[in-house]
C-alpha cells in the first residue's frame, strides 16, 4: 500500500482522532486531526478537513464508543467517499509481533490493542507500561518480545471529578476545562501542597490519584521483572498528569493511530465498505 493514502480513524468516548498516511512503518501522517462527536440528530457532514483529502483506499477504524458512534462515522465516510471499503479492528491473539495474553483476546479494547502495536514497534526492544489518559485511565504491561500481559483501568482525571460531583451533595461538578486553571504550578503539586479552597482541592486530589496509579504500577512492574520499564504517557489529561509524575517518563500521543498504521499495512486491502 506503499503508493495510495489510506485513513486512520481513533474513534474514543470524548472524541475522533485521524490521520492520513502513506507510510505505515514509521513515518509521519501526512495530514491528521481530530473533531467532537456529531450529536444524535446532525447531518452526516464530513470533517472540512477532509474535503481536501485525496481518496484513500480504505479506512481502518478503532472505535470504543459503540454502535451509535459507528453508525455516524460511517455516515461521515459516505458523505465523503461513498461506498469507502473500511475495517473496523480488534484485538486478536497475535498481529504485527505483539501476542495478547488476555483470557478473551478479542475483550481487549481495539485503541487498547492499536497503542501495544504502535508502542512496540516505537520503542522495540523495550519493556513498557502504557499508561493513556483519557475518559477511562488505562495502563499496560508490554514485554520486549511483545507480549502484552496485562493492564489496569481506572476512572479518568475528568470523570474522577465529575463522579465526586454528581455523587455527593456538597461538591461543585468539575471538568477538565474548569479544573486545568485551578491546578497551578505542577511543583506546587509534586511538593505535596495541600490546596485550601474545594474546587482545587478536588483538582489537585484527583490529579495526584491518578499520578499515584501510575508510579505504583510503573515502580511494582519493575520489582515484579526485575528489568527497567519505559513509562511511556499519552491522551488528553496527559499534559496534567505529567506535571504531578514523580517518575521518568516518555509522551507519545499517537500510539494508536501508529498501530492502526501498522494493522492497515499488515492487512489485505478491505474490498467493500461492509465492516465485521
Amino acid at each position: 500500500m506503499s503508493g495510495t493514502p489510506f485513513l486512520l480513524i481513533d474513534a474514543g468516548n470524548s472524541r475522533v482522532k485521524w490521520a492520513l498516511t502513506y507510510d505505515a512503518h514509521g513515518g509521519k501522517p501526512t495530514r491528521s486531526g481530530a473533531f467532537a462527536h456529531p450529536a444524535d440528530d446532525a447531518p452526516p457532514i464530513p470533517p472540512a478537513d477532509w474535503l481536501t483529502l485525496p481518496v484513500p483506499i480504505g479506512a481502518w477504524v478503532s472505535n470504543v464508543a459503540g454502535e451509535t458512534v459507528a453508525r455516524r462515522i460511517d455516515a461521515l465516510l459516505d458523505a465523503r467517499w461513498p461506498g469507502l471499503p473500511r475495517t473496523t479492528i480488534r484485538a486478536t491473539a497475535r498481529q504485527c509481533g505483539v501476542t495478547n495474553a488476555y483470557t478473551t483476546p478479542s475483550a481487549l479494547g481495539s485503541d487498547r490493542w492499536a497503542g501495544l502495536i504502535g508502542a512496540h514497534a516505537a520503542f522495540p526492544g523495550e519493556h513498557l507500561l502504557i499508561a493513556t489518559f483519557g475518559t477511562a485511565t488505562t495502563l499496560e504491561a508490554l514485554r520486549a518480545d511483545g507480549t502484552f500481559t496485562g493492564g489496569l483501568i481506572a476512572p479518568g482525571w475528568s470523570l474522577m471529578m465529575r463522579s465526586l460531583g454528581e455523587h455527593t451533595a456538597q461538591l461543585p461538578t468539575l471538568d477538565a476545562h474548569a479544573a486545568r486553571g485551578l491546578l497551578g504550578k505542577a511543583d506546587s503539586i509534586s511538593s505535596g501542597a495541600f490546596a485550601t479552597d474545594t474546587p482545587r482541592s478536588l483538582s489537585a486530589g484527583c490529579m495526584l490519584a491518578q499520578a499515584g496509579l501510575v508510579e505504583r504500577g510503573w515502580r511494582d512492574l519493575q520489582a515484579a521483572w526485575q528489568v527497567p520499564v519505559r513509562l511511556v504517557i499519552g491522551g488528553g489529561a496527559a499534559d496534567e498528569v505529567a506535571g504531578a509524575l514523580q517518575v521518568p517518563y516518555t509522551r507519545h500521543d499517537a500510539l494508536v493511530l501508529s498501530g492502526l498504521a501498522l494493522i492497515a499495512a499488515d492487512s489485505p486491502a478491505p474490498s467493500s465498505s461492509a465492516h465485521p
